[in-house]
């Protein structure tokens, strides 16, 4: 999975992909851990979505951006416009039904 390192390259993306969804997290954070390899699982399943990471210690701005409080913060965009936004660890059943509104 793709890590973003610019706030340009993430907006590029956003423009460039009609489904995308974001895993905003923090290296020191457990759930995040947890909810990665599911993510990861997620975007093998499904290669219509443009998957990517961007770390909120690393990027602040895009992480104010988005009004992120609580990691991990999962959001799909749709045609660039957030479509749909889970917070904390999910199952994996309900974090395919986030990326499904994205298709």
């Amino acid at each position: 999975m793709r890590m973003i390192e610019t706030e340009k390259e993430f907006d590029e993306l956003l423009k460039e992909n009609p489904a995308v969804f974001v895993d905003f997290y923090a290296d020191w954070c457990g759930p995040c851990k947890m909810v990665a390899p599911v993510v990861e699982e997620l975007s093998k399943e499904t290669p219509e979505v443009t998957f990517v990471k961007v770390n909120v210690d690393d990027l602040p701005g895009l992480a104010a951006r988005y009004g992120i409080m609580s990691i991990p913060h999962l959001i799909g965009f749709k045609n660039g416009e957030v479509a749909a936004q889970s917070i904390g660890f999910q199952p994996k059943a309900a974090l395919e039904r986030t990326v499904l509104q994205l298709l």
